[in-house]
């Protein structure tokens, strides 16, 4: 039985279907790309898995549950984190109490020394635990992105959502954040991740699904599909080391 499984999913806003008929699977502990040109529908998935947004039709279940139609907070107790493309952090708080809110509201629900530990290893995690005390609005966007990524690795998720997670950083940040969710990945936790950084990708992902106009038009090995005409096409444009 597939970790998480999409059936037929649909999200429909007046005329626009954002997402339209998608399905397909991830197994547990796989890591895979999610692609598409901007306005593919990419985001509007993750929106679905996470329960930032209803469902119109379809199913969404994760290790045989089905998340379709529950709020965002049971998703998050089934173990599901997420990042955003747009940083949502709490700039007033610290960032320890930043994280510590994931580690108790999350998957596992710690409380006390227990949270704080968990927020602590993933402050570590990230390489921010020597800032913990710190105000969150004082950090750069950089490093306010790898607190995000704290905080979703604080709910110890099963299913891991990064919404371009690796957008924005230098070279050498680039590295280090490939190499960080190669560590995600290589602890078996299960990753689904929308990337526009084709090395990073290739460097991640040994699969890829794509989607246009809200469809998906490929779910296949990565360096099969950045090759597909019609991946090429939709997105890639012929240069695919771009």
């Amino acid at each position: 039985m597939s970790f998480l499984t999409i059936e037929h999913a649909v999200k429909q806003f007046g005329g626009l279907r954002a997402v339209d008929d998608v399905s397909f699977s991830l197994q547990r502990g796989e890591i895979v790309g999610l692609l598409g040109p901007n306005g593919s529908g990419k985001t509007t998935l993750i929106n679905l898995i996470s329960g930032a947004l209803p469902a119109s039709a379809g199913t969404i279940t994760l290790n045989g549950q089905q998340l379709t139609g529950l709020r965002r907070d049971k998703i998050a107790r089934c173990g599901v984190a997420r990042t955003f493309q747009l940083v949502r952090i709490l700039p007033s708080l610290t960032l320890i109490e930043n994280v510590m809110i994931p580690a108790v509201f999350g998957h596992k629900a710690h409380w006390g020394a227990a949270a704080d530990r968990v927020a602590k290893d993933a402050l570590a995690m990230v390489g921010l635990s020597e800032r913990a005390t710190m105000s969150a609005g004082d950090l750069t966007y950089i490093d306010q992105k790898r607190l995000e990524l704290a905080r979703a690795l604080a709910a110890e998720p099963e299913l891991l959502l990064l919404d371009e997670w690796l957008a924005g950083l230098n070279p050498t940040e680039l590295e280090e954040g490939i190499k960080l969710i190669s560590e995600l990945r290589d602890s078996g936790l299960t990753i689904l991740m929308v990337e526009h950084i084709i090395d990073a990708v290739r460097a991640l992902c040994p699969r890829v699904v794509v989607m246009n106009s809200g469809k998906l038009i490929a779910d296949e090995q990565t360096d099969k599909a950045l090759t597909d005409p019609a991946v090429v096409t939709a997105y890639l444009g012929e240069d695919v080391d771009a």
